[in-house]
């Protein structure tokens, strides 16, 4: 556990000369098997595994070590039980919780020194003692370390295998954690005499990616015959090679296959042959998929042909074990993302992977961020980066003194992984600057494997990488480095569509991008789940808990719910989103006139033979027409377009009516059912949107009582009666069939709860501006009846913030009608100085009587706004308050839905008692659409809540009802990019009108 350098103690954990201590060396995953028939029926030889229940103590230092503890007559029974795999913080043993950060290290910073206090025996680094004697040690907490123990073990004794762990390593300076062992241990047993060490595959194709030769090499010891037998997916011998090895030491014997025509692998065609190696009455296998990658006429190519990333940035995440996830989780994980039109993860189900090593360093950005002058610290952060990366840099990527530590994480990753077809790019980490022991890291790994492509985002004008990479760029700059024509390697954005909260928005806009510029190479949603873990509250609350909710200090609060998958791996709004942007056959135009839908084939190598279509035809009143299965054009190329005959189609009069295209897997997949929908096409087909008219009625006179204060209208004939607030200027009261309507008086609103994205940008100007302070005061209010049916209430109203100069002036008509209906025209003026450059929102919000709770809607479905909404096909849907509700693991803005036509609002039990509509102009009957959202939370409770239980203590006893003429967009601005112009709600003169009865 301690060493000795030039007469100072120095201690394993502590000592970056000291990485391993008598591991094996790095090699890769394969199985091995008593017979060749074992292969094929995948019986491989069975591993012992120590997986289970441990012992565990924790102990505030690496010198607080229970003396004698790795002895055999050692007493751990007074220990505590722990699981392994499992995070030691998860499991209720003591000492601190889980700690998340972002950036910022946890611990004082002094490299390579980490702390020596509460080292809780944990997961950076460790010591392997056996039967009473010390075997090795390891570090690097993401890679598995192994160690041969055949002198340290006897036959048929009971042994003891104890392995003290520390949190904190040198290592730790460039690494993130949760701690413990959180991967499986295992015993392996290997021949003595003769046996593979390391096995490597490589697959070369001729000049016309036709034929190929399979590459074998392997590192064995011993003086044996080698024999290898390649066999395609249904057993059959495609080619054999052999090889003598003649000298006993361990050394390589390289072998080649020829292979004509093979099934080429890639990852819509995932087709894996079966490589079996024999040596010494021992089988060995791997899969092998023939793809050749390549940088080629300046773009990323996968057997010749230009591919593009449709991916996810993805994490090993449990909601209950943290980074021990049970390989059940991470498989349906992986399904899912097949499922959603991802392309961008293993070999079987096909993905392209972008394999990352495990250095991530960036908390000395902010070390360096402290030190700026005040002149630089004013800047926004990242255009405070161009002062803080290269300083940053020197503390360990450009630190010669790092360099092993370095290099020891690209050769573990790449000696793990390179049996794998899917991984086509190895990345050196992220977000660690760049240094030279990046550039180290680089000539080794094309040394050892010059068929796989580089990348590294921070060498940002890929002077040694194969492509450039970009965090975060707005649509606008990338466009702009397609146009630029000395950019001669492509750009993939590692990271983009920041999926923090409700949103991202304008994802349709990147994934268009990429289409129609061809350096434009794809990207990596940031990121695949929310990371927050399930506990509970003192008093037994159940939460999903983040940053700061286990006394964790410093944390970076909720930064770690940032998936398009909530922690529990459930999909949110963003996945369906992305999933819709992504899908594989588009509409590019549809023809009434020839009764034609032009389609586009955005998969890379596949035609869409193995898809099926089924039409619907769908309105006002549900679907009229379903499941007429028609034939979708074969041989359809990739990037082609065809035309998809449709049946003749009828509609109803004076009723909007869409084209439902529906193309789902025509077979059972390794990832899916037949029938599994991978695409849903929606062409509005008839126009016509209606208003909704109340029952006729013979026009009886209204009955109408008035004092200073309030005006009563009634109609006897449709059994309304409405009370208005002539102080206030609002509708306080509705009574229709004796049933109240209104459980809060009606107003105009323009603010919503913020958003993670609205908190770093325009949220910021709202709150800069006191929007969610601004309050409602009526200046003037009159009344007046038009004739017998119908009276008119005029209000003149402002809505300002406390202490500043601007409002927003309003004009608000109401007109009550013998016919039942009230016609609600607000029309809003901005003044004065500072106004806010845009608004959350422009609408009305009222309180229902919580037996109004179930609605009915002809507009989009599910969670929708004007910049994420291309997944929610527009129909009639119905649903209740509780159900509307999107419940975000951080409460927030959400749950709205847009592009409504009408929606009822009804108790269980009657027919509709409230109708909304929205009319283009007060004198008009052309429709509006608009948006809603009904919840059982005030705007400000939400916006101050940090946790859904803390929300549901503050729900209130009526629904609360938004019905909305316009909404600002979502955007992506937790990182970054902004709402985009065109989807901002500027801060301008506005007109809506509101039908309600």
């Amino acid at each position: 556990m301690a060493t000795t350098k030039a007469g100072a103690a120095r201690y394993d954990w502590d000592d970056l000369s000291v990485l391993h201590r008598n591991t094996l060396p790095p090699r890769c995953d394969f199985q091995l098997y008593n017979t060749e028939s074992d292969v094929l029926a995948r019986e491989r030889v069975k591993a012992v595994s120590l997986s289970g229940v441990w012992k565990i103590h924790l102990a505030d230092s690496p010198l607080e070590t229970p003396t004698g503890f790795e002895q055999t007559s050692f007493d751990s029974s007074q220990w505590q039980d722990i699981q392994v795999p499992g995070c030691w913080q998860l499991q209720n043993v003591g000492g601190s919780g889980p700690h998340y950060t972002n950036i910022q290290y946890t611990f004082f910073v002094n490299p390579p020194h980490p702390p020596h206090v509460e080292n809780e025996c944990v997961d950076s680094g460790f010591h392997v003692w056996i039967n009473g004697h010390e075997v090795g040690y390891s570090q690097v907490a993401r890679k598995s370390s192994e160690f041969d123990i055949t002198d340290f073990i006897k036959p048929a004794e009971k042994g003891v295998l104890a392995v003290p762990m520390y949190k904190f390593t040198d290592g730790s300076y460039i690494e993130w954690w949760l701690s413990s062992i959180f991967r499986d241990v295992v015993l392996l047993g290997f021949p003595a005499r003769a046996r593979f060490e390391d096995l490597s595959v490589q697959t070369l194709f001729d000049e016309d990616y036709r034929d190929a030769t399979l590459k074998a090499e392997t590192l064995v010891t011993g003086t044996e015959t080698i024999e290898l037998k390649l066999l395609d997916a249904s057993g059959e011998v495609v080619g054999t090679g052999i090889a003598k090895k003649t000298v006993p030491e361990t050394s390589s014997v390289t072998l080649s296959i020829a292979v004509r025509s093979p099934y080429k692998w890639t990852a819509e065609t995932p087709y894996l042959y079966t490589l079996v190696w024999h040596l010494n009455g021992q089988f060995a296998a791997t899969r092998v998929g023939f793809r050749q990658v390549e940088l080629k006429d300046g773009l990323i190519k996968v057997n010749g042909q230009r591919i593009l990333l449709k991916g996810a940035n993805r994490h090993e995440h449990h909601p209950n074990s943290g980074r021990s996830a049970p390989y059940e989780f991470m498989k349906q994980d992986l399904i899912m993302m097949k499922q959603h039109n991802l392309n961008a993860l293993p070999d079987e189900l096909g993905f392209w992977i972008i394999d990352e090593a495990d250095i991530e360093c960036h908390g000395f950005e902010l070390i360096c961020d402290a030190a700026l002058p005040a002149s630089a610290r004013a800047l926004p952060f990242w255009e405070r980066k161009q002062f803080t990366d290269e300083p940053a840099k020197d503390f360990t990527s450009n630190n010669p003194e790092w360099r092993d530590a370095n290099l020891d994480r690209a050769q573990h990753l790449v000696h793990r992984d390179k049996l794998h077809p899917s991984v086509i790019i190895w990345s050196l980490g992220n977000e660690s600057f760049y240094g030279q022991n990046h550039t180290a890291m680089i000539e080794w790994i094309r040394a050892q494997d010059p068929t796989r492509l580089i990348h590294y985002e921070p060498d940002h004008d890929a002077k040694l990488v194969d492509m450039h990479s970009e965090m975060y760029q707005n649509v606008t700059d990338i466009m702009a480095f397609d146009k630029d024509k000395s950019k001669k390697k492509p750009l993939i954005l590692c990271e983009y569509l920041h999926a923090m909260g409700t949103g991202p928005g304008n994802i349709k806009e990147y994934i268009d991008a990429f289409y129609a510029y061809p350096s434009l190479q794809g990207g990596c949603i940031w990121q695949w789940s929310n990371h927050g873990l399930h506990t509970t509250t003192q008093d037994g609350k159940a939460f999903v808990g983040y940053g700061g909710d286990f006394g964790d200090i410093p944390n970076d609060g909720n930064f770690v719910l940032d998936g398009v998958l909530n922690s529990d791996h459930t999909p949110r709004s963003a996945l369906l989103e992305y999933e819709k942007a992504l899908e594989p056959v588009q509409i590019l135009s549809w023809s009434a006139t020839f009764s034609t839908a032009s389609i586009i084939n955005r998969l890379d190598f596949s035609r869409l033979d193995h898809l099926q279509c089924v039409v619907s035809i769908s309105d006002e009143s549900g679907i009229r027409s379903i499941d007429q299965l028609i034939a979708v054009p074969t041989e359809i190329q990739p990037g082609a377009t065809a035309e998809l005959q449709i049946p003749p189609v009828t509609t109803a009069p004076d009723t909007e009516t869409f084209l439902n295209l529906s193309f789902s897997l025509k077979d059972d997949d390794s990832w899916a059912n037949k029938g599994h929908e991978l695409a849903l096409l929606q062409v509005p087909i008839s126009k016509t949107q209606r208003l909704l008219q109340p029952a006729d009625t013979n026009g009886a006179a209204l009955q109408v009582e008035a004092s200073a204060a309030a005006l009563s209208v009634a109609s006897s004939e449709t059994m309304s009666r409405w009370e208005a607030d002539l102080v206030r200027g609002r509708l306080s009261s509705w009574q229709k069939n004796g049933t109240q309507l209104i459980a809060k008086a009606l107003e105009p609103t323009f603010y919503r709860a913020v958003t993670d994205n609205d908190a770093w940008q325009d949220g910021r100007d709202w709150k800069d501006r006191s929007l969610h302070l601004a309050e409602i005061q009526a200046r003037s209010v009159h009344w007046h009846q038009i004739d017998d049916s119908g009276v008119i209430v005029d209000v003149e109203q402002s809505i300002a913030a406390p202490a500043l100069s601007w409002s927003l002036g309003l004009q608000t008509q109401y007109e009550f009608s013998s016919s039942g209906a009230v016609k609600l025209t607000i029309k809003g003026t901005p003044k004065g100085q500072s106004l806010p450059l845009t608004l959350p929102r422009i609408g009305v919000e009222l309180g229902l009587p919580k037996q109004l709770h179930h609605f009915q809607w002809f507009g989009r479905g599910g969670e929708s706004y004007k910049d994420m909404k291309l997944s929610q096909i527009v129909g009639l849907h119905c649903s209740t308050v509780d159900d509307l509700w999107t419940s975000p693991e951080h409460p927030q803005e959400c749950s709205t839905r847009t592009d409504t036509r009408w929606s009822k609002i009804s108790s269980s039990a009657k027919e509709p008692s409230l109708t909304a509509q929205f009319l283009k102009d007060p004198g008009g009957t052309e429709i509006l659409l608009f948006d809603f959202m009904a919840s059982w939370y005030d705007v400000k409770d939400i916006d101050e809540a940090t946790h859904p239980f803390e929300l549901e203590e503050k729900k209130q006893d009526h629904v609360v009802l938004r019905l909305d003429a316009d909404h600002h967009g979502l955007g992506t601005g937790s990182c970054r990019p902004k709402t985009l112009d065109e989807r901002a709600l500027k801060t301008e003169p506005f007109e809506f009108t509101i039908v309600l009865h």
